[in-house]
């Protein structure tokens, strides 16, 4: 199927979060970033996540059982220059100097192996610290409408069209000869859709604090409900995951967001069934990276976020996706705090 003949890409929010169901856990997390010393500054990142607990008793108020906080400098080639954590900070501190991408990821295994194993929120929010400074630039498309020409302009003919280049092929979305690797400028009307709010006002224990600010600013914000179905056998779990921006008129628009819902047992972990749903995506292509996830299908949860890497690498996959994929690693541990919440 040609693009010509393709739908429109979605644009549509599913934004608020659902209430809380009893008897679960809902862990958030966000990635808030802003441009204090204006757009040619460094950006200024600002994370946190957290885990709460619903009991099932009536009325019963969330109990938090864990939670993170981290603020941080980056320049505009994604190096970050400051970082400070609330918890572990000597590991955190070990961030100063390298680059958002896959690098780092790689050093936060090295360097955080325990909360990895522990699948402590912190390490969810500081993995997306690459995707953060990946899309957040994006911010700056709403405030400015010849940002596209001044990030040319800045970069200079030949390395804006290096940076062009490098995008061919990094996921499903920007495979060679889809609309968003056109020779030329990239399509301008990538982002439309109202983003909403992800707090419920019918539940304002439903999210931690975000870090609202005023002027351009972007934002990650992740969520992952998950239910123990005893009677069953299996685990429940319904997720979603947005990149949104300010915009000068107030309120924000969103350029990608996916719902996810996912069953496995609670014996083996096994994954039993996966229903990526896609709410709001740049391009008519993006949706069909939904399909390769069935790939998934029969894996263990505790494995799933090697197993996104070696079955949907490139353009196998959608980054944005696959980042809410690798996520459900940490489902495991949380349907465990469920049995035996402290």
């Amino acid at each position: 199927m040609t693009t010509q003949t393709l739908p429109p890409p979605p644009r549509c929010t599913a934004n608020p979060a659902p209430l809380r169901v009893s008897n679960s856990l809902r862990r958030t997390s966000s990635i808030d970033v802003s441009w204090p010393d204006g757009v040619e500054g460094q950006r200024l990142l600002i994370g946190g996540a957290r885990d709460l607990y619903t009991p099932a008793e009536p009325g019963s108020v969330g109990r938090v059982l864990a939670e993170a906080r981290f603020e941080a400098r980056m320049t505009e080639d994604k190096m970050i220059t400051a970082i400070q954590s609330d918890t572990a900070e000597e590991k955190v501190a070990k961030l100063v100097g390298a680059k958002a991408g896959g690098h780092l990821r790689m050093l936060l295994r090295g360097v955080m192996p325990d909360l990895i194993a522990q699948a402590h929120p912190l390490y969810l929010v500081l993995d997306d610290l690459s995707g953060s400074a990946l899309v957040s630039a994006f911010a700056w498309s709403q405030w400015f409408p010849d940002w596209a020409e001044r990030l040319r302009q800045r970069l200079g003919a030949e390395q804006h069209a290096a940076l062009i280049a490098q995008r061919v092929n990094v996921c499903w979305g920007l495979q060679e000869g889809n609309s968003g690797v056109q020779p030329g400028s990239p399509p301008t009307d990538v982002a439309s859709a109202d983003a909403d709010d992800v707090r419920n006002p019918a539940d304002p224990e439903g999210w931690h604090a975000l870090s609202d600010r005023d002027g351009p600013g972007f934002r990650r914000a992740r969520r992952i409900d998950v239910v123990r179905d005893d009677a069953a056998g299996v685990i429940r779990i319904d997720s979603a995951f947005q990149d949104s921006a300010t915009t000068p008129h107030g309120g924000r628009i969103a350029i990608h967001e996916y719902n996810l819902r996912a069953v496995a047992r609670i014996d083996t972990l096994e994954v039993l069934s996966l229903e990526p749903e896609a709410r709001i995506l740049p391009f008519s292509e993006c949706p069909g990276a939904v399909h390769n996830t069935q790939r998934l299908v029969g894996r263990g949860l505790g494995d799933i976020r090697e197993e996104v890497l070696a079955q949907l690498r490139g353009p196998q996959g959608c980054t944005h996706l696959n980042d809410a994929l690798r996520a459900l690693a940490d489902v495991p541990t949380l349907a465990q705090a469920l049995r035996e919440p402290a």
